[in-house]
Parts: structure tokens; sequence; C-alpha cells
């Protein structure tokens, strides 16, 4: 068999005369299918688990790329933002890079031809080099009506361009001796496609380059995010891909009207600083070598927990996740300098409790009068009572003493916030006199300020109530707000062992639900409809079935006599009021008397006077097994419409654009 370049060179030689591209006379001879160049499209390569999958990039970047690659030909490298800003391609390297995050660099190709792979049937794209072999070659074909082409790749794999339709390529021959064979011999053919458009390919589509809001999303325990051990940068990748496709049915008015973009979720990863303390190798000397993969599994992950409530490893949590979203800030406006919307932070499990340890220790702006005047209404009601609040203001040691004195001998119980913050949580009276005194926290560390002030602080399966509880935190003030964070939202699925309430510990003495999460299609899902419904009626059978049994009763032991009349009809009075009595639902199955808007009720100003716990509707499997969902339920927020819908929907509400239909229940 001959090479592909002396088969090129063959047709070349022939015809010396015919240019790269058809001759006019060619194409003139051959008008019923002329040649047309191909069009190429840009594809990445990504690496999971040792297996490589070539993903095509959306159209719009690709023809950025290309028009940058015809431009740039003669110039040095030129690098080409795209996947919304996310991802650098260096076009003379081939190479795309993550701009935000770390990860490995994928290999970037200008792809016009394709073979079908081995193992899952996909499309794989040739050298950018051979591709130009194969065009040539089959530009010739083309132009001159002449086929069965053979052409042999760099690897020795033998390609045949039979005809437009068929195209295939063979393996090749796995035999040390030198009598060669023929490509039927070389087992089964692959097939050779040209062009993006053959292929099938799902080509993604573009992102609006306008950014309307800015989110960093803080992960949990460990380096895993769900249930199939995920990044934190692939998990943000979903939620971002969500809410794509969720702007894009639920604010479509707001989109054509050009009035807004899409939001950009950014990850913020601290797990890895943590572990690169040399704090691994440490706990590697003294873990018992047993059930190996379970301890490496714990010390991985739920040690976490345990390294946050350590004075010496949560201050390192904290600075990393402190700077690592002003790095990001910095570096996102940076890249968008026009950008003129919001931040807000969104935090998964132990990333929530970070978030908010460290939005409870900033520092609100510098005091103008009003906050001077609130400042002395809080020291006056001993909110602001520590030490270094009242050095701050300029008050002498002794009266500083004096003051500290009478606010610690004060009957109101005053409850630390969490970590070290300079701000009390004024309690219910606990009347114990150890509880008098104010509850120390549980780690002191320096908290760093962030460079903006988060518009909203979303908490998904979050454990803030618990570790609360356990800091020895009774209630939270009605009237208390984070110093620079207007809105909270704490978010869970009803199964999600981790989760835990806030408003309980806002409002004590009145119960009440969480708000139920709208679903994202504007109803309650089917088998929640149901369950109800079902309840209802089970309510209503057994009354009227209460209700004829009576009745039947009734006509049996009536008295036939006229004698006893006067004292049937007395009893029958009573039958019929015990009747009508009981008739009634019973207290706990009726509604409430004067049933409350879920909404109206006052949960203080820790979100603005709004609503705070939201609960997710639960899926109609797994209501069937509540344990069996439950690790499930904690990790499935990332790929949650309705989660998504609900942080969309108060995002653009601080700008004034609301969904196009308002949901059912929603707030």
């Amino acid at each position: 068999s001959s090479s592909g370049a002396e088969s090129i060179m063959s047709a070349q030689e022939q015809h010396p005369a015919l240019p790269p591209r058809a001759a006019p006379e060619a194409a003139e001879r051959d008008a019923g299918n002329g040649y047309e160049a191909v069009a190429p499209h840009w594809f990445y390569c990504k690496v999971t688990g040792g297996r490589e999958r070539w993903l095509p990039f959306s159209t719009q970047d690709s023809e950025r790329l290309e028009e940058a690659h015809g431009a740039g030909k003669d110039k040095g490298d030129v690098v080409v933002p795209t996947s919304g800003g996310r991802y650098d391609v260096h076009l003379r390297q081939r190479q795309r890079l993550a701009v935000f995050w770390e990860e490995e660099a994928s290999e970037v190709r200008r792809c016009t031809w394709f073979y079908k792979g081995d193992k899952d049937n996909k499309y794989v794209p040739y050298s950018e080099s051979f591709s130009k072999e194969l065009e040539e070659a089959y530009m010739i074909a083309v132009t001159l009506d002449e086929w069965k082409k053979k052409l042999e790749s760099p690897s020795r794999e033998v390609i045949i361009l039979h005809n437009p339709k068929l195209m295939v390529h063979y393996h090749p021959v796995a035999t040390s001796d030198d009598w060669g064979s023929t490509p039927t011999e070389q087992g089964r053919p692959r097939t050779v496609k040209r062009g993006v458009e053959n292929i099938a390919a799902e080509i993604p589509n573009g992102e609006p380059l306008q950014i309307d809001h800015l989110v960093f999303v803080v992960h949990g325990i460990g380096p895993a995010c769900d249930i199939r051990f995920r990044s934190i940068v692939q998990c943000v990748n979903d939620f971002r891909s969500v809410s794509l496709s969720m702007l894009q049915a639920h604010f479509r008015k707001a989109q054509e009207q050009q009035q807004i973009g899409r939001v950009e979720f950014l990850p913020v990863n601290w797990h890895s600083s943590l572990h690169s303390t040399g704090v691994d190798v440490d706990l590697e000397r003294i873990t018992l070598p047993s059930i190996s993969r379970l301890r490496h599994f714990i010390n991985d992950t739920i040690l976490d927990a345990f390294f946050y409530n350590s004075s010496t490893y949560c201050q390192t949590i904290l600075d990393t996740v402190a700077s690592e979203m002003n790095r990001l800030y910095l570096l996102f406006l940076q890249r968008n300098p026009d950008f003129k919307g919001g931040v807000s932070i969104a935090g998964h499990s132990l990333g929530s409790l970070i978030l908010f340890d460290l939005l409870t220790n900033q520092k609100a702006a510098p005091e103008d009068e009003h906050s001077r005047e609130v400042r002395a209404l809080q020291l006056s009601t001993g909110i602001l009572c520590g030490e270094k609040n009242l050095e701050e203001m300029g008050i002498p040691l002794g009266p500083r003493m004096k003051l500290l004195h009478y606010i610690g001998s004060r009957r109101e119980v005053q409850v630390w916030l969490p970590h070290g913050s300079d701000s009390f949580l004024p309690a219910t009276s606990l009347g114990s006199d150890s509880c008098r005194v104010p509850m120390q926290p549980s780690v002191s560390a320096n908290y760093p300020q962030l460079l903006y002030k988060p518009a909203i602080f979303f908490a998904f399966g979050s454990p803030i109530g618990m570790f609360l509880t356990v800091r020895g935190v009774k209630r939270i003030n009605p009237d208390y707000s984070l110093p620079t964070c207007k809105g909270f939202f704490n978010i869970f699925h009803p199964f999600d062992p981790v989760a835990y309430r806030i408003e309980p510990m806002i409002v004590p003495d009145l119960e009440f639900e969480p708000m139920l999460l709208p679903h994202h299609k504007g109803r309650k899902r089917m088998h929640l409809e149901l369950k109800e419904g079902l309840t209802r009626m089970s309510v209503d059978l057994k009354n009227n079935l209460l209700g004829s049994l009576r009745v039947a009763w009734q006509s049996f032991t009536r008295a036939p006599l006229a004698a006893v009349e006067g004292t049937s009809s007395e009893g029958e009075a009573e039958t019929e009021a015990s009747t009508e009595q009981q008739s009634d639902p019973k207290p706990e199955e009726a509604p409430a008397p004067a049933k409350e808007d879920p909404s109206l009720i006052n949960v203080g100003k820790l979100n603005g006077g709004n609503r705070i716990d939201y609960v997710l509707q639960e899926k109609p499997i797994e209501s069937f097994n509540e344990y069996l969902f439950a690790l499930q339920g904690h990790l499935c927020y990332w790929e949650s419409e309705d989660t998504v819908l609900l942080v969309l929907k108060e995002i653009y509400q601080t700008i004034g654009v609301t969904l196009d239909q308002p949901l059912p229940g929603s707030q």
C-alpha cells in the first residue's frame, strides 16, 4: 500500500496546474458536486479518569477563535477568552487555561475531520496537520470525481475515501511480517466524517456577554461536593448551566428587552489550602492501618469540621476563604472593567458556617451620624459591650471596667455571636446565675475583611443553627442583621441530615413551617398534592363514615313507643348534638382558625424582614424512604432548578427585574 503523502503527490503531479482550491474549469465540469471548503469548528480535550473526551466550544467561541486564528497567523501568542471569560485559549500553544481556579491545561484543536472512537462511539477529531492532508485529498477527489483515494495516517492507519458519503478508517496491521495485507483484513473499519455538522456534536449554547451579578460559592467538608464525588468547580459549572436554562425559561421578557444578561458563579476552594499545611502527613502517622479507605475518607472530609473548631486551622480556613474571595473579586473586575453589578455569596454545608462567621464579623462602612446613634443605642442595650468596643470609643480604663461589670450583671442573658464577634445577641433570660455571664466563643480568630458588601447570603444545607446552639447561642435578636449584608436565605432539602433551621432561634415562641420553595414549573410536585389530597379525603371519609354509623345506630336505638317519646326526643337531640360535635374535624385536623400567610410571619431583620428558611419539595422517589435519600438530600443543591430559581429571583429583585410569571407560594 502506498503512503498518503505519495498518493497526494502523484495526484498533484498528474494535475500540476490544479491550485489548492478547485480550478474554475474543474468546478464547471463537475458543477453537480463542486468542492466547498470545510467549515472548521474548535474543540478542546477534557481528560477525566484517564479518558479523553473532545468537547466542542460554543458557536460564538468557535467563531471568535477562528477569527483570531485568521488574523493572528503572523503575530505572537494570541489569547482569546472563552466560556464566559472563565477560560483563556492561547492560540499558538493550542491550550485552554482556567482563569479563576487551578486546572490542568486542555489541548485545543481546530477540527475539520473526525473518526468514530472505539469505546463510546463518540467522534474524535484528527490532528490539524492530518486533517489538512485529508481535506486536500478530498478536494482533488471531488474536483476530478476520482474516488477510492487511500491515505495513511501518522500512526500508520489507513483511510480510504470511497465516495463523499462513505469514508472509512482501518486499524493498522498487528503483525511482525513484511507481507502486508489488504484493508479488509484489518478488523472492523471506523466511520470517517468531514465537518462538525455531520457528527451530531452537542454544541453548547453561548452565554450572554453581559454579567449582571457575581456570586462566590464556598464548598463544605472534603474535596468532593456531590454524590458523584465531583469537585466544587464541576458542581458550580452545573449550577451555572441550570441558571442559564432558568433565565431562558423564567426571565424571557427581560432577556428579549435586553434588560438582563446572566449571573456569574465562581467557586471558592479552601480544602486544598488547609490540607497543604502538612496536617495530612501528621494525621497519616497516627491513623490506624485497618479499614484504610474509610479512615482516609474521614481524614479527608469529616475532619474538616473539627479543623474549623481548632483555633490554628480555623484561622487558616478563614484567611483562605476571605483572601480567595477578594482575589477572585479583583481578578474579575480586572477582566470585566465595565461590571457595575452587585456581589452575593453562597455556601454549602460547612462553607455556609464559614461565611456566616465572616459576615457577622465584618465592619460596617465608616460611621455616619445615624450609625453612631445606633451604636450608642446598642451600647445602652448591651448589644455592643466587649472591652475592645469600649476601647475603640475612647472610654478610659476605669469607666470601661465599671461599664463591663454593669453589663455583665444585667438580668438579660447576653450571648456571643459565633466565633468571637464583637456583637451580642440578647437572649431570653434562662434564670440560672451561670447564664448571666456572657458566653465566650468556642474559638477566637482574627476575621479578615471582604472588599465588597454582599447583597445576599445564600446557605445551602447549612448547619449554622446547630453550631450556634452548640456555641451557647440561645436566641438571635429579631433586630440583629449582618453588618454588611442585607439578605440571608437558608435553603435546605427536607431529608438533609446536616441542615438546621434559623427562624426558630429568632421567634422561639411561635411554631411555624419553613417556606415551601415553589417548583420551577409553577406548582407543587404532583405526589405532594396527591398526598395532601389523600389526607383531606381520608379525613372527609372518616367523618362521613362516622356520621353514617351514628345515624344508623340512632335509628336502631330510637324507642318506637309514644310513652317514651319525650325521653326519646331528648336523647335524640343529645345524640344529634354529639353527632354534630363529633362530625366536625378534630382540632388537629382542622385548619387553624385564622391561618396566617406564612410569608407575613415576622422573623426579624436578618433577611430584611422577609422569611429566611426555605425547604425544597422532595421528589416522588425520595418520599418512599427518607433515610435512603438522606445523603443525596445533602448533595442535591447543585442541580436543583428550584434552588437556582430562588437564587436568581432574589438577585434580580435587587435590580427591579421580576419573573415573567410569579410562582405560586413564593414570597
